[in-house]
């Protein structure tokens, strides 16, 4: 899709300033796919070129080998002696999963984090994934991880034919938003099995405002 058209309907979509910086969000809607098929799914992770303009959370689930860095990187840390105090506590569980963006996960403990967490995690789509490099080995520097993760959304579309990921924050310019949406839009239509043929509509949304329609 053309960069020009995509940077006119973002100064069309500022016309109105609220008191607070609205996100600006991609909404893309699909026709012709069956989801209940594996390779008709959409899932992925990427890193934007730009700052999505809101800070990750990140939670690491970890062993005492990666205790001090994680401590020392992470938003949260859960170590592996506290799982049982989470599996009693439903309450505290959902808390950890509602607070946090992103769980990073020690490779060789993984089946136990399943088990602790995956009917919290699993849902929400924020279980550790290899594909946003968050199952890491016990000796792990998890700094570059962090950092790249404030920059990486998920993009996904497993049980209704529709997407909706941030972009970014109307502070930014209309050219970084637009580096952003391509980067997200290129891929997304190299995930599909027919590419464009495959999208029905692609929107633009700031918070408070209604979608304007890019196709």
């Amino acid at each position: 899709m053309e960069q020009g058209k995509v940077i006119e309907t973002l100064k069309k979509m500022r016309n109105k300033k609220r008191n607070f910086s609205q996100a600006v969000d991609l909404v893309v809607s699909f026709k012709d796919l069956d989801l209940k098929k594996p390779e008709h799914q959409v899932d992925f992770f990427i890193t934007l070129q730009n700052s999505p303009g809101k800070k990750a959370k990140i939670a690491a689930l970890v062993a005492q080998e990666l205790a001090a860095e994680a401590k020392n990187v992470c938003d949260e840390v859960v170590l592996q002696d506290d799982f049982p105090k989470y599996a009693k506590d439903k309450k505290i569980l959902k808390k950890l999963v509602r607070e946090h963006a992103y769980f990073i996960g020690q490779a060789n403990i993984m089946p136990k984090i399943a088990t602790t967490f995956g009917r919290f995690l699993g849902p929400k789509g924020k279980m550790p994934n290899p594909k946003a490099g968050c199952i890491v080995p016990p000796k792990a520097s998890l700094k570059p991880l962090y950092e790249k993760l404030q920059n990486t959304v998920h993009v996904q579309a497993k049980t209704a034919p529709v997407v909706h990921c941030r972009l970014g924050n109307e502070k930014m310019s209309d050219e970084e938003l637009a580096q952003n949406f391509a980067s997200v839009y290129d891929q997304l239509l190299a995930s599909l099995p027919n590419g464009e043929a495959n999208v029905r509509a692609v929107f633009l949304k700031l918070t408070m405002g209604k979608p304007e329609k890019l196709k």
